[in-house]
């Protein structure tokens, strides 16, 4: 079957193309051990637009792509946030992006294989229709699942769900980590048990937490943090002005301190993190801006305190040290960005309820299949950009002003 979708082929001048595109429905399992399914038809419905289509766009400039292609073919059909509508079941859903030959397709090891729709190897969902393993469609809440047309503002909100599930694990990982890196200094200063050590090592984690920048991945981070840690200090550390829209959110909806690193050089920029702890530095360092700065502001300059984390969330960047002082500091770094299918059945409750909707803004579907390259580098990955751009992909099935 030949459906219209943008597609990521290998070519220098033209890599990311829309256009009629021959569908395949191999059988894929969602976990090893599981039966190989086919897939059933969804309809995206709502599709937002992710800094890795934007990677692969470049890779496909380069001629990179081959390995990411799905067996048997030349293109990959990008997408894999946002809304799908499945007519043989009369109900929406959200795509569980990843699986294959593994026990956990999220935390694969290294005999084990896995596919990404829309990213590597499986076809995603910009296109008007396509097929995706039936145990792999997760249910959204279920006052919203049989609707005939999906609320806009709902919409907006669950095309997070797959970075957000990447929020709920990065959290679960900084919990996991806090609690054995500092039950025993816990427990020998505070003289209790090693179990109560772990519960008071989880929240000492998080008493003086760092985000450096603040795109959608920080926010998230920032609001994992806050539900879970109300008395956690968290400070979002970006060069945007403090009079942004995405500042504004993090004050009123995180309830976190921003400094905006405009104009300051990476040894200010520390002096100013530890001094707005009151001298102290950070209990744990995130970096999310994508840029090298992150590393250097917390290990160079010292904004990172003894017995630190150092979360490395973002994709890019070299991170380095000197094992000197980062040894005698007893500091922690860490990188680990994926996520299981529970953190996604999390992400979807916790965003239906959430007021993440206020950060999408929508780009016209027709403008965007006119010229799809154009579209990602003047307007979605411009300068200029909202913090997330998405697209109504089928009009039919979203409910509310534009």
């Amino acid at each position: 079957m030949k459906v219209n979708a943008t597609f990521f082929v290998n070519d220098e001048l033209m890599p990311l193309r829309y256009g009629p595109v021959e569908l395949i429905n191999p059988k894929r399992p969602r976990l090893r051990g599981e039966e190989a399914k086919e897939g059933v038809e969804a309809i995206p419905v709502f599709c937002g637009f992710c800094g890795t289509d934007f990677e692969l766009m470049k890779m496909g400039s380069r001629l990179e792509l081959s390995a990411k292609f799905p067996p048997g073919t030349n293109r990959l059909i990008n997408g894999h946030e946002g809304v799908v509508y499945v007519p043989s079941e009369k109900r929406f859903a959200i795509v569980l992006i990843r699986g294959g030959d593994s026990v956990d397709p999220t935390r694969f090891t290294e005999d084990e294989s896995y596919f990404e729709y829309g990213c590597d190897g499986a076809d995603g969902l910009f296109a008007d229709m396509d097929y995706f393993n039936p145990d792999m469609l997760l249910h959204i809440p279920s006052e919203y699942e049989r609707l005939d047309a999906l609320p806009l503002s709902l919409a907006k909100k669950l095309v997070f769900s797959d970075p957000y599930a990447c929020a709920v694990f990065q959290h679960e990982r900084l919990c996991d980590i806090g609690s054995a890196q500092l039950f025993r200094v816990v427990s020998a200063r505070d003289g209790c048990s090693f179990e109560e050590a772990r519960v008071r090592a989880v929240e000492e984690t998080f008493s003086r937490t760092v985000i450096f920048g603040l795109g959608t991945t920080g926010l998230f981070i920032g609001d994992q943090i806050r539900r879970n840690h109300p008395d956690a200090n968290i400070l979002f550390v970006a060069r945007s002005g403090e009079d942004s829209k995405k500042a504004r959110f993090a004050a009123e909806h995180i309830k976190a301190d921003y400094l905006c690193s405009n104009g300051l050089d990476e040894k200010g920029a520390a002096s100013l993190i530890i001094d707005r702890f009151g001298g102290r530095p950070a209990s744990v360092f995130i970096g999310t801006s994508g840029t090298e700065t992150e590393h250097r502001v917390a290990f160079d300059h010292g904004a990172l305190g003894c017995n630190g984390i150092y979360d490395s969330f973002s994709l890019g960047p070299r991170v380095s040290f000197d094992s000197m002082p980062f040894g005698f500091k007893n500091q922690v770094v860490f990188a680990s960005i994926n996520f299981t299918r529970r953190h996604m059945e999390q992400a979807i409750e916790i965003l239906a309820k959430s007021d993440f909707d206020e950060l999408v803004e929508l780009i016209d579907k027709d403008e965007f299949i006119r010229d799809p390259m154009e579209a990602y580098v003047n307007r979605i990955y411009s300068k200029s950009a909202p913090l997330k751009t998405a697209v109504i992909w089928n009009e039919k099935y979203i409910d509310g002003e534009r």
